[in-house]
């Protein structure tokens, strides 16, 4: 099977038995199951049939007839992708299913980090589901990034993923040219039944753990991103035809003597959104948010759109880009670079001086970039009222801000979060340490660009008969790639408003929109107190994960009910999908099926995760390697988690997070008061809990781990300094990749069974 179909098929598995089970009791032929999955093309209804054998030989389904099959009976058995917590436990996640089936450590059989299982569910208790690991249907991955251990001729592999609970035995005849402590890759080649470990060989060697090569070559094997873009991409990339054609301008709406600038971070090389802005006869503005044509290039079932829909995403680690597209494309021709011509597609605004919208456009266009400003640039003309085009800038920032009022008053939730980057020398080496924080130049280009995912959202998928709106379907004609957010479990943010009721805060839970007021308020009102990250993570934590999808539910975070992404095709394939179907919309044809679209849309979402945790990875490490000079200097910081095993402190200036380990803390003999995330001495009656703000001296920086071990201190003047908190309680944080000791990781909610790590 070709590696582009891997996801489909891992996909189709879930979707033909969940088809199956629906239709209990008939007799269906793989024609009539492509027709129920809404499957056209040839090549997929291939991989039908691929998966109804997969079916067949797991049990899920009988043949009752030669080419047609059946669902079998029986309600013990279900499949679903695994997803392990620290301690070696696990959580079933069953498609269409309200609850995770739990898996307890000695029956998780020879599974590993989401595998697709056949899981045995145990009868007993209706109110949480538990079961048994029977079988591995498909593995999720074979290859694995880790450090060799040998012993004598005795060598093991210890995966880097704490989500991985067994270690994978290498025969010593295989072991060439690696030294004991070397960072590798390894494929699995064999698990024999009954064996505890599986057997697996070295595929490549990264080096010494702990310089910055070897991690970073480490950290994108891990997480599979490529290195590098093909030989024939890179070949079919340079042979496209770049040049801006009459013929091509005729067929577009010309925007080149209208003033239009980009705004960006000072080191960005892609600009893939501009403004414009021209003032009209009757006092209006017409503001125009142009995207790079993408699609004018980048044509379906080419080799770079198989490459792209593979990559799905940009991924910006520590030291790096690795981008969707080529450079050639996405650093040149697609990007709207200053005194350039470009292909674009845009959405075009007609504003009032209130912001409101009276009439808007969308089509293909050419553009001419006046200016490239830095976001530091345009809050430097917003503060001081001078600079270049100010007077457009000044307008654009007014209309922002009402437009984000009008977001605020319908209940869209901000969270201003800072964002840690690394100043780094020519060798990658962490010089420094500064934080992104958005002012108000982020949040102009944020709010337009917000508009028209949301109008281009809009004018996709919103009833467009009256008809239609009455039966209150949400959408009519082709199907639409959203960018959803769904509301909060109830149960979520009751325990939310729980725990900020310990400290005097309250949560609404009214309604949708009460909520997201009350959210707001809280955000608002914690600002700068020491609970403030705590309650800020706690309440990110209590949000759903936004996704991609052909099923609308509206974006909860934003307030809106129909949202998209538009506006980042030269960095985001989903966005590729909503200009193919933005102009198949406007030329009154149907781009895809749904089928392909949600296969899509379900594979860029899971991207997105792997982007993200490789990004986090690669911080994690330039942290650790930042504060290695810095072993036995102390810090003042605050307590970001609180464990069974110790706290988790992060250091106010650098934001680098460690741990002081439960054994460690030999000042007085603490228990762990878990109802309120906090330690309690027995003797002193000293108390540490989450919020706190302490002194740390950092004790190790272990680069191979990307782990930080601190130690309370006293302050430079010879006190303890730390709050108070014999009244409120701490909380915890999960979000780091920390083990002490191996496999383990910190609570989310207290509980007799371990929590799944998101």
């Amino acid at each position: 099977m070709s590696k582009a179909n891997k996801p489909k098929q891992r996909y189709l598995f879930e979707e033909v038995a969940d088809l199956m089970k629906h239709n209990a009791g008939k007799a269906l032929n793989y024609k009539q199951i492509a027709a129920g999955l809404e499957i056209t093309s040839e090549s997929e209804r291939f991989l039908v049939i691929e998966v109804l054998e997969k079916l067949l030989q797991e049990g899920f389904i009988i043949e009752k007839e030669k080419g047609k099959y059946s669902y079998k009976e029986n309600k013990s058995y279900v499949s679903g992708v695994i997803d392990f917590t620290a301690t070696g436990a696990a959580y079933v996640v069953v498609a269409n299913s309200e609850h995770d089936i739990y898996i307890s450590e000695k029956k998780t059989k020879d599974a590993l980090q989401g595998d697709l299982v056949k899981v045995y569910v145990l009868p007993g208790s209706r109110r949480k589901k538990e079961g048994e690991v029977v079988e591995v249907i498909t593995r999720k991955r074979s290859e694995y990034v880790g450090t060799i251990q040998l012993t004598g001729k005795t060598c093991f592999f210890i995966p880097d993923n704490n989500k991985i609970h067994v270690d994978f035995y290498i025969p010593f005849e295989n072991v060439k040219n690696v030294e004991h402590g070397y960072k590798v890759m390894v494929r699995i080649v064999d698990w024999k039944p009954g064996k505890s470990n599986p057997t697996a060989e070295i595929i490549q060697v990264f080096g010494k753990p702990g310089e910055h090569k070897t991690e970073m070559n480490a950290i994108m094997a891990e997480f599979g991103l490529p290195p590098h873009f093909p030989p024939e991409v890179e070949k079919a990339a340079k042979q496209i035809n770049t040049t801006i054609t009459e013929t091509e301008i005729a067929r577009r709406r010309d925007f080149r003597n209208i003033t239009t600038f980009t705004i960006d971070p000072i080191d960005a090389k892609d600009f893939d959104d501009a403004l414009s802005l021209e003032k009209l006869p009757n006092g209006n503005y017409e503001i125009g948010v142009h995207i790079a044509d993408v699609t004018h290039y980048l044509k379906p079932d080419s080799i770079l759109d198989k490459e792209a829909v593979q990559r799905a995403t940009s991924v910006y680690l520590v030291d790096r880009v690795i981008p969707m597209l080529p450079e050639v494309l996405s650093n040149f021709v697609c990007s709207l670079r200053p005194h350039e011509e470009k292909y674009c597609f845009s959405a075009v605004f007609e504003m009032d001086e209130e912001a409101k919208v009276v009439n808007e456009w969308y089509g293909k266009t050419i553009i001419y970039s006046d200016r490239r400003f830095a976001y530091e640039e345009v809050q430097q003309v917003i503060e001081t009222g001078e600079g270049d085009y100010k007077e457009e800038i000044f307008v654009l920032d007014r209309l922002a801000k009402k437009l984000r009022a009008e977001r605020t008053r319908k209940g869209s939730i901000f969270f201003d979060k800072e964002e840690v980057k690394f100043q780094l020398d020519e060798e990658g080496n962490p010089l420094g340490v500064f934080f992104k924080v958005q002012q108000d130049a982020h949040k102009l280009i944020e709010d337009f660009m917000l508009l028209a995912n949301r109008k281009v959202a809009e004018l996709l998928g919103k009833p467009k008969s009256d008809n239609a709106k009455k039966s209150g379907k949400k959408h009519e004609g082709p199907p639409m790639v959203y960018r959803i957010h769904d509301v909060p479990s109830s149960e979520k943010l009751s325990g939310l408003n729980e725990f900020v009721g310990k400290f005097g805060y309250n949560v609404s839970l009214k309604d949708k929109q009460s909520t997201a007021q009350s959210i707001n308020k809280l955000l608002a009102e914690v600002k700068g107190k020491k609970e403030a990250s705590m309650i800020e993570l706690l309440t990110l934590r209590s949000m759903p994960k936004a996704v991609y999808t052909i099923q609308n539910v509206g974006h909860y975070g934003l307030g809106f009910d129909y949202y998209t992404h538009f506006t980042s095709p030269i960095r985001r394939y989903p966005d590729v999908l909503v200009h193919r179907l933005l102009e198949a919309h406007l030329k009154g044809f149907t781009y895809s099926d749904a089928n392909e679209l949600e296969m899509l849309s379900k594979h860029s979402s899971d991207m997105e995760r792997t982007a993200a945790d490789a990004e986090r990875a690669s911080i994690k490490f330039k942290q650790v390697e930042f504060m290695e000079d810095k072993v036995g200097q102390s810090f003042k910081g605050v307590i970001s988690g609180v464990t069974e095993w110790g706290v988790y402190v992060e250091i106010i200036e650098n934001k680098c997070e460690g741990m002081i380990r439960m054994r460690d803390m030999k000042d007085d003999s603490y228990y762990f008061d878990e109802d309120n995330y906090r330690y309690i001495g027995r003797n002193k009656n000293t108390v540490y809990a989450l919020g706190d703000v302490v002194w740390v001296e950092v004790k190790k920086a272990d680069l191979q781990r990307k782990q930080l071990d601190y130690a309370f201190v006293s302050n430079p003047d010879g006190k303890t300094e730390k709050t108070d908190s014999s009244k409120g309680p701490g909380g915890n944080s999960n979000s780091r990749d920390n083990r002490s000791p191996r496999g383990q990781e910190k609570k989310t909610w207290p509980s007799g069974k371990p929590k799944r790590k998101k």
